[in-house]
């Protein structure tokens, strides 16, 4: 499968900020099947050996209907993320969206509310100043 239209600008986002991406792809093996989340990175805190493990599944919401965009988004990082729980339980999984549509479709109530039901952490990126401008945990 194609990488989603704005992988390298979150990529670079993400170095830009500290992390040093260890995978692109990150494949998770869940026993009977892998499953492919588009980047794994890593950045160290302070003077700490150890620090925070992300994982970052992208999304340009480009298609005529944010709510099929959102549907499939939904599912895949639900699923993603209890393949993590399996496998990386250290490694937070974050979904990548866009400003626009984080200020648009996002912040309706029904988006909203499915957000924070199923504990979605967001990365919110600017296509326009290819920059990371907010991380909703």
């Amino acid at each position: 499968m194609a990488k989603d239209k704005y992988h390298e600008l979150v990529k670079h986002s993400l170095e830009k900020e500290g992390w040093t991406i260890t995978d692109d792809p990150l494949y998770v093996d869940t026993q009977r099947r892998k499953v492919k989340i588009d980047l794994a990175a890593e950045r160290l805190i302070g003077a700490e050996k150890e620090g925070e493990k992300i994982a970052v599944e992208i999304k340009s919401f480009i298609n005529l209907s944010q709510v099929y965009d959102f549907y499939r988004a939904l599912g895949q990082t639900l699923y993603y993320s209890m393949a993590l729980e399996f496998v990386e339980s250290d490694r937070v999984l974050f979904l990548a969206i866009p400003d626009d549509t984080y200020f648009d479709f996002f912040s309706e109530p029904i988006t909203q509310e499915i957000i924070k039901r199923f504990s979605i952490r967001l990365i919110v990126y600017s296509i326009i100043d290819e920059k990371i401008v907010e991380w909703k945990k």
